[in-house]
């Protein structure tokens, strides 16, 4: 399924893609010889005329009971027998112009399956009416509403309906199961689980990721509660207001609801996910008692499920598929029973599969490696084992432009090159060592592997109040110099005076990544990132240190073993 190149949306669709969803649609809604048969230029005619021989698909507007008008589609089984029933699948639609159209290409599976299909636009979103809330209150209730009407078609079963969604859809998925028993299982692609860690990580806003978002709501369609929202982040004014806003919206505060009804969740997430949280969306899946499911695949947001909304083969929608027929009792699926537990790719091979039953199962033990002093005549420290190495104090400069180091250089396409084998490649050589600290590892002796968390302690002593720093773990080639970014994670001194050392620990983003043999872990740590701010952000220059005092000697903690 290809993309247009735009960085700041993972659901923008190419000239060739939405010609062909425009051509599915009239061909759902005018199943003639020659509507069908525009579709052979994709190879998707047959499907779609044994679609129009099983299944009737015809649009709708869903009324809320405020007068919004929810844009929508709905998809049901032909001649169902006098009392047979059918599951049916709800699919709220990600945050994409078209709407609930993105989920055109999964509706032959889902009606070959024996599945009804409710798909719809959520309010404010693409043709529905209203004010964006962000799956707040108001789209719950929605969701509410939606279901009711689902109910009056004839032949569904009451008691097996389930929500998918992907991105914002998954949210709201996620939020109306805590919200309506009525829905009996759940899938959310590229979910999140608390919105105000995908916001505000270790103190530092995720300014990028948070205005391509607000770009692709439409700001004039937000509503006003949304849009004082808007102005606090950007004015880094994180008050209880945007403290609730963001708790009501979390997966992570229904856990009780979820597992109150054993409501079975599929999540999926990426490792460079670059717009909601990965560490909240494993501690939402490890909180969760009942069925469960969780894919980490290579990429950033949106990547991995990308072609199975266009109606093509990916681990998220058929992982979906075997998810729904198992607990609504459809038949989309291969016929192979759903996966429990984790499920992963390591970076940066999207062909590998690892399977294991839980996270405590999954994640390596932790390794520690000190942050030592350079040696003479050298201007890099060593990630070494063994003793504590204190007393040694190392000064980066702050100029608000930092080094070539950089979380993404682009929004979600970096993660697509990833999955294609791609990863960005940064020269280790050319960091400006007056801007970061650099700690490089001995080389490893035999291929090993990153599995699980991270984390960095480190001693900071900025010349400047509510400093930030910003470290990047890397996998460094010596032949070459070449590195690509494992893992990374800021921290922002917040109302920490200037002068003043403060010792701090903090997760890095969790990991899974082959080192080949020969290979050094390399951390670098600075003090900006284009992805935790603005391009029109002024920043005063000043100095940082970073210590090792003793007692509290730097270190960092890294879930390594060999590679069996």
């Amino acid at each position: 399924m290809s993309v247009d190149g735009t960085p700041e949306n993972p659901f923008t669709l190419g000239a060739d893609d939405l010609a062909r969803l425009d051509a599915i649609r009239e061909a759902l809604l005018d199943p003639s010889p020659r509507r069908i048969g525009r579709l052979d230029q994709w190879g998707l005619a047959d499907s779609y005329e044994t679609y129009t021989e099983i299944a009737a698909y015809r649009e709708l507007s869903i009324t809320m009971p405020d007068g919004t008008v929810l844009d929508a589609s709905l998809s049901v089984p032909r001649n169902l027998a006098p009392g047979q029933t059918c599951p049916a699948v709800v699919l709220p639609a990600p945050l994409i112009d078209i709407g609930h159209r993105a989920y055109l290409g999964m509706i032959p599976r889902l009606a070959l399956g024996g599945y009804a299909v409710l798909a719809y636009s959520q309010r404010g979103l693409a043709r529905s009416t209203g004010e964006i809330h962000v799956a707040g209150p108001q789209d719950i209730a929605d969701a509410t509403v939606v279901v009711d009407s689902l109910m009056q078609t004839d032949g569904v079963d009451p008691d097996r309906i389930g929500f998918l969604g992907s991105s914002y859809g998954a949210g709201t998925s996620l939020l109306a199961a805590a919200n309506d028993r009525r829905i009996k299982a759940v899938v959310g692609t590229s979910a999140w689980g608390d919105l105000f860690a995908s916001l505000y990580e270790n103190g530092t806003r995720h300014l990028k990721a948070f205005e391509a978002l607000v770009q692709l709501f439409g700001e004039d369609r937000c509503s006003p509660e949304f849009r004082e929202v808007i102005g606090k982040i950007r004015a880094n004014t994180i008050d209880d207001t945007v403290r609730e806003f963001a708790r009501e919206r979390s997966p992570r505060n229904y856990l009780n609801a979820y597992n109150d009804t054993a409501t079975p969740i599929l999540l999926t997430t990426a490792w460079h996910e670059t717009v909601f949280s990965v560490p909240a969306v494993i501690e939402l899946f490890n909180g969760l008692t009942g069925p469960k499911s969780l894919l980490v695949q290579v990429g950033d947001h949106g990547n991995g499920e990308l072609p199975g909304l266009a109606g093509l083969l990916s681990k998220p929608t058929e992982m979906a598929y075997r998810w729904l027929d198992h607990h609504l009792g459809g038949s989309a699926g291969d016929g192979r029973e759903p996966g429990y537990g984790i499920r992963s790719e390591y970076m940066h091979n999207l062909l590998s599969d690892l399977r294991h039953p839980d996270w405590e199962s999954y994640a390596l033990p932790k390794r520690r490696f000190h942050l030592t002093a350079p040696a003479a005549g050298q201007s890099d420290g060593q990630l070494a084992e063994g003793e504590p190495q204190a007393g040694w104090t190392r000064s980066v400069k702050s100029t608000g432009q930092g080094t070539d180091i950089v979380v993404a250089p682009k929004l979600v396409q970096t993660g697509l090159a990833e999955r294609m084998g791609l990863p960005y490649v940064y020269k280790t050589a050319d960091v400006d060592r007056g801007l970061a600290a650099v700690w490089t590892g001995a080389p490893l002796e035999r291929a090993m592997r990153v599995q699980g968390d991270l984390e960095l302690r480190v001693t900071v002593k900025p010349q400047q109040a509510d400093a930030t720093i910003v470290a990047y773990l890397l996998d460094v080639d010596p032949a070459t110099g070449k590195g690509h970014i494992i893992t990374h994670a800021p921290f922002t001194l917040t109302d920490r005076p200037a002068g003043e050392s403060t010792t701090v620990a903090f997760p890095l983003q969790p990991a899974h990544y082959v080192l080949a043999r020969g290979h050094r872990l390399q951390l670098v740590v600075d003090t900006h990132d284009p992805f935790f701010t603005t391009a029109d952000t002024t920043t005063p220059v000043f100095t940082l240190d970073i210590t090792s005092p003793e007692g509290s000697e730097s270190h960092l903690d890294v879930p390594l073993g060999a590679l069996d």
